[in-house]
């Protein structure tokens, strides 16, 4: 009756699920790690700051014109700094979404 049963789950097909599982890991740290290198950038208030930052969410450069500088008014200033920081943040976060396909099999 169970004439086909040679050991294990299923013998060589198990040896060709972990050949898998391990080339989507493998493929999967090659993604990773091509997006911790890419570069992302925004900027805000029509230019007047602009952020870049890489894969891990580190800021690279940031750049503000004179013109928003106003002693007076820090706090527009600070406003605009973490509002282009929060845009970039959410580009990585989408990238890494996107290049990162669910991998539980579940779809969730």
């Amino acid at each position: 009756m169970y004439n086909n049963y040679r050991g294990g789950f299923g013998g060589g097909n198990m040896q060709n699920l972990l050949k898998q599982a391990q080339k989507m890991q493998e493929e999967m740290q090659k993604k990773q790690q091509q997006l911790e290198e890419t570069v992302f950038e925004t900027s805000v208030g029509g230019g007047m700051v602009s952020i870049s930052m890489n894969g891990k969410y580190e800021v690279v450069s940031v750049d503000i014109k004179k013109e928003v500088v106003d002693p007076d008014d820090v706090d527009m200033l600070v406003d605009l700094v973490k509002s282009a920081v929060n845009s970039c943040t959410q580009k990585i976060a989408e990238a890494k979404k996107e290049s990162m396909p669910d991998m539980s099999g579940f779809g969730m």
